[in-house]
């Protein structure tokens, strides 16, 4: 019996190429054109894939060192970076305590813990953190030079520039007494250059960029320098590194570090210009070249040519005795001959000279629209408006400028998000710790220790510098009206817009009603009393009481 040998469709072996080559590109140009190597403006485009470790922390004091130049001696960059401390960290930073009653209340059973318990509660936190922060010792500095906002303004800066916010939380319990700190925690701010391997050895698996990480990649340690490398005065301090835990065994921090995170196990970051600089830098050379061409046509504003033929002139590079002769006769010429109209003189040229004029071509029609273009390119690498970072406001209209103004507002508003959470958070939680166990703070009876919910009872919104307004009238209309239809709230608009603590207008208000009436002044509209008048007023009137109810009628159908 013939055996029949069973087929099977797709098993069939084609004749095409193989498979290296197939991948290799030999059959035709790959599905997208981004990974063509033939192409005449991709081929020459063939950059390394690697680690986020690898792409930063090798080339990161280069870097770095380019954009502190760059900052140090362009105004658009340091401009920029001016633009985003004022939005996001402002004068006055500063967090507004919400702690979590609900969870307290539910993990607790202790209904004690409430609204009104969290307002109370909150209030005197933020009040003892008033006499920390503020304090005109500045005992909260361990250098004692600068209050709580000015160092999170240096520390948001250093993230903006070097990549990285870094600080030390210290205990320096012999500043306390009598005229002096009240707490003993304070903030050692730190230059990000100093927190390297030790030795400057290459990353390991343990040690990278000087963050000591563990097997799941979190950082349990790091490397810290005890003075900068080019601290000449400090000596072998340069030379030394410290392993300074992230935090103690109970989780009061010891480290805050801080930066934007763009890849999956980053341990360093980059400053806001990296992507841009080479773009700013050449702004800045064509800049300079401009102006110095301007300077040099304003000089330079006309010339006189005299006729010199090749004879005279190889004479005159062997013997200056005939150009000597011949520059006399000029002068003598010139000598005789000053002819003044007026109290101007007239041009009397020697025969063969002309006068010469130079055109001033400068700046070049399209240095603007170059310059410009540069600015934007910058301007989206940064996170701000186009108008934010040249400061030109002329070819913008209400509402072309506000559009921009608020999608940089949402970029501004993450970044401060961000840094709250990251850098302020960890500090003012290290505070509270010690303000728990210092000071006098409502607590329900019972209530558990700071450490064991230290998250729920150090829940804080940060508040900042307001957005402002671009038109005030009709913006603060608007926030009325959204208010009125319940689609937002006071406190809300007070942060947003102000960058103030709603509870703390409206106490305001109260104290500056009670004013107006202790000095017999009419309140102003604002206040609503005028309208509370006028309605008792009218309710007081005859005609508008409410009529004496009738007994119903039987029957009381309308009858046709």
């Amino acid at each position: 019996m013939k055996k029949i040998k069973p087929k099977i469709k797709g098993l069939a072996r084609t004749n095409g190429p193989p498979r290296s080559r197939a991948l290799a590109g030999g059959i035709g140009d790959p599905p997208y054109d981004a990974a063509n190597l033939r192409d005449q403006h991709m081929a020459a485009w063939q950059p390394y894939i690697l680690s986020p470790d690898v792409e930063i922390n090798i080339y990161r004091d280069r870097i770095v060192s380019r954009i502190r130049d760059l900052v140090r001696n362009d105004g658009w960059a340091s401009g920029a970076v001016t633009r985003i401390l004022d939005n996001a960290i402002g004068p006055n930073l500063r967090p507004i305590s919400k702690p979590d009653h609900h969870f307290l209340k539910m993990v607790t059973g202790n209904s004690a813990f409430d609204l009104e318990w969290a307002r109370e509660f909150g209030k005197a936190v933020d009040t003892y953190w008033r006499t920390w922060a503020f304090d005109e010792g500045r005992y909260c500095d361990a250098t004692r030079n600068q209050n709580f906002p000015q160092m999170m303004r240096v520390a948001f800066r250093h993230k903006l520039i070097d990549g990285d916010a870094l600080a030390q939380i210290v205990w320096l319990e012999k500043r306390m007494g009598f005229g002096k700190a009240r707490y003993a925690t304070a903030i050692q701010l730190i230059d990000p250059d100093r927190l390297s391997n030790p030795q400057q050895q290459f990353d390991t698996k343990w040690i990278r960029g000087g963050v000591e990480v563990d097997e799941n990649g979190a950082a349990v340690a790091y490397w810290i320098r005890r003075a900068h490398w080019s601290d000449w005065w400090a000596g072998n301090m340069t030379v030394t590194w410290d392993k300074i835990p992230r935090e103690y065994p109970w989780g009061r921090p010891i480290i805050v570090h801080d930066f934007d995170g763009d890849r999956a196990a980053q341990n360093r970051g980059v400053g806001i210009f990296t992507p841009v600089m080479q773009k700013l830098k050449m702004l800045v050379r064509y800049d300079s070249a401009e102006l110095d061409s301007a300077i040099i046509n304003a000089i330079f504003a006309a010339y006189v040519e005299s006729p010199f033929d090749h004879s005279l002139m190889q004479e005159a590079l062997s013997d200056d005795e005939h150009l000597s002769y011949y520059q006399e006769m000029r002068r003598d010429f010139h000598d005789q001959n000053r002819m003044l109209l007026g109290n101007s003189r007239l041009p009397v040229l020697f025969p063969g000279e002309k006068i010469n004029s130079v055109n001033a071509t400068r700046p070049n029609s399209n240095f603007k629209d170059f310059e410009n273009a540069v600015l934007r390119n910058v301007a989206s690498g940064t996170g701000l408006s186009a108008q934010q970072v040249s400061n030109d406001w002329s070819d913008v209209n209400y509402s072309s400028a506000r559009a921009a103004l608020l999608e940089a507002w949402k970029t501004l508003a993450r970044r401060k998000f961000e840094f709250g959470a990251h850098f302020c958070s960890p500090v003012r939680m290290a505070w509270m710790e010690e303000c728990f166990a210092t000071d006098d703070l409502p607590l329900p009876k019972n209530a558990p220790e700071f450490n064991q919910f230290r998250q729920a009872y150090a829940r804080a919104q940060w508040l900042g510098p307001g957005r402002g307004w671009v038109d005030p009238i009709a913006e603060k209309q608007a926030a009325v009206l959204g208010m009125q239809a319940g689609l937002t709230t006071l406190e809300r608009e007070a942060a947003e817009y102000e960058g103030e603590d709603w509870e703390e207008l409206l106490e305001q208000r109260k104290y500056e009603v009670n004013k107006f009436k202790e000095a017999g002044l009419e309140p102003p509209d604002w206040t609503g009393e005028g309208k509370k008048k006028d309605r008792e007023q009218q309710d007081q009137k005859p005609g508008n009481l409410p009529d004496k109810p009738q007994r119903p009628q039987p029957g009381g159908a309308r009858r046709r």
